[in-house]
Formats: C-alpha cells, sequence, structure tokens
C-alpha cells in the first residue's frame, strides 16, 4: 500500500512514516504543502493519502474539495487535529474518505489505513461524538457562503473593506454587507473575531 503524509510538522510525519515502513508492506513518501501533494499525487499513484489542514497553501474547506475531486483514485483522509462536523461533512460529501486525529495512537494508525484502502469511511466514533456535540452547542450551524469565505481570508490577513472592494471590484457597501453576515453567522463581535473563530473553525 503506498501512502502519501501530507504535513508541515515534517519531523513528525517522517517519524510516523519510519514506523508505518517498518511492517515492510506500506510505502509512504512525507510532502510538506499543498503544492508539493499535488506535484505527489500527478508524479504516482497512491492508496491513501493523509491531509492537514493547516499546512502552506491550504485554505480550509475549498482546498479539501480541490483535492479531493481531482484524485478520486486516492483515498484522501483529514490528518488533523480537532475538527468542526459540519466541516468534516461538507468534505465528506465531496468524496473524502474520513478523519484521523493526530491523538490517535501509532498502532491504530496502520489498522485506520487498512480499513481506508479497502473502500471503508473511517470517523474515530469518539472523535465523532464530541464533535456532534459540539454542533450541537451552535458550532457551525450557519454556512459561509464561498464569497463569504473569500471575504474572510482577505479580512484575516490585515486587507480593509475598502481594499477588499477593490481586489473584488465590488462596492465597499457589499463588503460591509458581507461582514456584517460572516459575523452574524459565526457568530463574532468584529472581524477580528471573525477571523479567529474562522481559524479555530478551519474555515480559513
Amino acid at each position: 500500500m503506498k501512502v502519501l503524509i501530507a504535513d508541515d510538522h515534517i519531523l513528525l510525519a517522517q517519524a510516523i512514516a519510519d514506523i508505518l515502513e517498518r511492517s515492510g508492506e506500506l510505502t509512504v513518501n512525507v510532502v510538506s504543502s499543498r503544492q508539493a501533494a499535488l506535484e505527489a499525487l500527478a508524479s504516482q499513484s497512491y492508496d491513501v493519502m493523509l491531509l492537514d489542514l493547516r499546512m502552506p497553501g491550504m485554505y480550509g474547506l475549498s482546498s479539501v474539495v480541490e483535492i479531493v475531486t481531482q484524485w478520486k483514485d486516492t483515498s484522501i483522509v483529514l490528518f488533523t487535529g480537532n475538527l468542526d462536523r459540519k466541516f468534516l461533512d461538507d468534505a465528506m460529501e465531496a468524496g473524502l474518505r474520513g478523519y484521523i486525529p493526530k491523538s490517535m495512537p501509532l498502532k491504530s494508525l496502520e489498522v485506520a489505513l487498512r480499513l481506508i484502502h479497502t473502500g471503508l469511511v473511517f470517523v474515530p466514533q469518539v472523535e465523532a461524538e464530541a464533535e456532534q456535540a459540539q454542533a450541537g452547542n451552535g458550532a457551525g450551524e450557519s454556512t459561509l457562503t464561498d464569497r463569504e469565505l473569500h471575504v474572510l481570508r482577505f479580512a484575516s490577513e490585515g486587507a480593509t473593506n475598502k481594499e477588499i472592494a477593490r481586489l473584488l471590484a465590488v462596492p465597499e457597501t457589499q463588503i460591509k454587507m458581507l461582514m456584517r453576515s460572516i459575523c452574524f453567522k459565526l457568530p463574532a463581535r468584529n472581524r477580528a473575531h471573525a477571523s479567529v473563530i474562522a481559524r479555530e473553525r478551519m474555515l480559513i
């Protein structure tokens, strides 16, 4: 089985790769950015890919969906820490094969990879229950539109409403309305708070 680990925590990823390869039945490659992952997928076929959400070049759900839909022959699973349930559901609807938390014991990781390789969707039961409880408390109930996520990414990088309006070639009043909608949906006190919440939920 060929496995690709895409994670910018390169020492951790390489250590996991070394452990997985000890069985002699897995070949593991490690990359540390979205671009490197795309190049690796294009250069050879992989059975399973562990995809970190926070490495360079990843921009939330849109990046995950892009990779999943482009590389349908590879079983792609998220490999990250805490994950918003709505985010996971949306990604799985696009073809994601599940979620492996970084807290999973290494002795269980190979078993999970083999299950995924057989075609099963893998979401740890304990993690799923925790995510459902979080969603029940209000997290992820309102979904941001693609345009709202686009605006929020610019805002999180420090762009003003006027600058965002110029970049998107729309009136500044439209950006103000979108920011109000973003803050209402998350919910957030202001644009800075919205950026923090979005990063915690791995939306941007």
